[in-house]
């Protein structure tokens, strides 16, 4: 069976999302929102900037909001997670931690299950609004996983700070 550009982007976005679910599976509650000195960030950030982030490549920039997007991710979580803003190590800025995991899992279910739905010919679009890094829906797509695979490298980080051991 031949493969396709779009088949190969979603393998490296479940393979990304595979990896950071082993980076965080055994992240203790108390740790979640523990800024380690020195560090700009903490893992419960990561997870929901990733979630954020998912949505924007993968549905936001293929085919623009739908209001049945509030059903898995709100303007606020989004507005919490967007690039720039700075983490705080104060869990009462930030929706709780299970929302935020809800909303991770949510998003990555929901761009597989639209991604499905496209062939290659329908992503070779350059977007009304290019990336720095990317012109077309399917740079987009292929930019979800390296988006991912960067935070994965802060979460890995983030884990030795907090005395774990590196899983690779």
């Amino acid at each position: 069976m031949a493969r396709t550009m779009l088949d190969l982007a979603v393998k490296n976005i479940e393979f990304a999302r595979r990896y950071t679910e082993q980076l965080l599976e055994d992240v203790a509650a108390e740790e979640w929102f523990h800024i380690p000195p020195g560090a700009p960030t903490h893992m419960a950030w990561q997870m929901g900037h990733l979630a954020m982030a998912q949505y924007g490549l993968t549905m936001l920039r293929i085919r623009g909001k739908e209001p049945s997007d509030r059903e898995f991710i709100t303007n606020d979580f989004l507005r919490c997670f967007a690039k720039g803003t700075q983490p705080s190590a104060d869990s009462a800025n930030y929706p709780p931690l299970e929302e935020i995991r809800t909303v991770f899992q949510s998003v990555h279910r929901h761009a597989l299950k639209e991604l499905a739905g496209y062939q290659d010919e329908d992503l070779e679009v350059k977007l009304p609004e290019p990336h720095a890094v990317f012109d077309t829906k399917l740079g987009s797509v292929f930019f979800c996983s390296f988006h991912e695979n960067m935070h994965c490298g802060q979460i890995g980080l983030m884990r030795r700070l907090l005395g774990k051991s590196p899983l690779r």
